[in-house]
């Protein structure tokens, strides 16, 4: 087991928890009803979860990416819809935090780290998901404002009452040096949304598009330079995919610990389930398969953390194979409670559905497999 310290430790059980008590209670109400629980994450924000790797000057918690993982993870026991946006939200703080300049930290990063603000990230667009150079939504200088024009698609958070974007948007030429980054505030004028989309899992929080009708900004709202907004934007996947790989081993595990009550308490042929040893083995199988993914999440934060020339190679490993895994094992725990699994009221469907979209976002496992094979053939050139 990769060792924690007392202090991560400690985070962890304060985390688990907050899930227990706040977020697994209701999240299949949460789920059917399509209810995004801010009042509820104003309450982890409390607990220093709305900005875990913030700098302290400006409230954040100013923790390591090992923590955030452990944070992640113990939410989603709770449930994975809801720990995944408060990991974005953190992910769009520390993108400010870590690139803009003290005046934006000192005017944003307060209401953001207390959650009184949702911030949403806004990178893919119709037409540019995974190519995500190719972007189109333009931002023109105009005196001291910029004049955003576009759509952004799938942006998890959007339209909510409270709410914040960080957009990467076209303001040069073609291709990823042509992306600038900015920070638009709800309420701005040309700012409009489509429809909460219908989604297979993620439900308690909206997904929709964000539109920009010659949505005029300050030029104060840039965030670095010009033409550096791909750079922040990758630089800010890295951290998300171990967010959402966290998020995939806590709802796993959810998902193996509702395996294990049911293979308790149900009989067959006169036997607990459990006393069975092809479904001993499946157990078996399960949980070494989890305890393996979240060894390697562990390992790709503290290389995160030490700052290693490869971090991005390791952390695109890792996304891939823990939320590969996290799917398998929640599905495959499913199977356990036969036609039970497949009802809504049980809650383990709802996990497999969650779980799903985290080999999508962040990065497609196809993307990372990509980053991870570029690396390897740079090593024989």
């Amino acid at each position: 087991m990769f060792r924690l310290s007392d202090d991560t430790l400690a985070i962890r059980e304060m985390a688990q928890a907050f899930s227990a008590e706040k977020l697994a209670p209701h999240a299949l109400e949460w789920d059917e009803k399509k209810h995004f629980p801010v009042d509820v994450m104003r309450e982890a924000a409390t607990l220093g979860m709305g900005g875990i790797y913030v700098k302290d000057d400006v409230g954040g918690s100013g923790l390591s990416r090992l923590d955030a993982a452990v944070i992640f993870e113990s939410l989603s026991r709770g449930c994975p819809a809801v720990a995944a946006y408060i990991s974005i939200h953190n992910m769009c703080a520390w993108m400010i935090d870590t690139y803009g300049n003290d005046t934006q930290r000192h005017k944003w990063l307060p209401s953001l780290v207390a959650m009184e603000k949702c911030a949403s990230y806004c990178l893919t667009e119709p037409g540019a998901g995974s190519d995500a150079a190719a972007l189109s939504t333009r931002a023109v200088k105009d005196g001291d404002f910029y004049v955003l024009t576009g759509q952004k698609q799938f942006i998890s958070g959007a339209g909510n009452a409270d709410d914040f974007y960080v957009v990467m948007a076209r303001s040069g030429g073609e291709g990823p040096k042509g992306i600038s980054t900015f920070v638009v505030e709800g309420g701005t004028p040309g700012l409009s949304f489509g429809a909460n989309e219908r989604k297979m899992g993620w439900n308690a929080q909206p997904t929709r598009a964000v539109i920009f009708d010659n949505c005029r900004i300050p030029a104060a709202n840039l965030i670095g330079k010009e033409g550096d907004g791909f750079k922040i934007a990758m630089s800010g996947l890295d951290g998300g995919r171990l967010n959402i790989a966290a998020c995939s081993v806590g709802g796993a595990q959810a998902a193996l610990d509702k395996a294990l009550a049911y293979t308790n308490e149900r009989k067959a042929f006169g036997k607990k389930l459990n006393e069975f040893q092809a479904l001993q083995f499946r157990l078996a199988d399960l949980a070494i398969e989890l305890e393996a993914a979240r060894v390697f999440l562990y390992s790709a934060a503290a290389s995160y953390d030490r700052g290693d020339a490869d971090k991005t190679t390791r952390i695109a490993m890792a996304k891939r194979f823990v939320t590969d895994t996290g799917f398998e094992v929640a599905n495959g725990a499913l199977q356990l409670l036969g036609g039970y699994g497949y009802l809504s009221e049980y809650g383990m469907e709802k996990i497999v559905r969650d779980l799903r979209v985290h080999q999508i976002l962040e990065g497609t496992n196809e993307i990372m497999r990509l980053i991870v094979a570029r690396a390897l053939l740079a090593e024989t050139r």
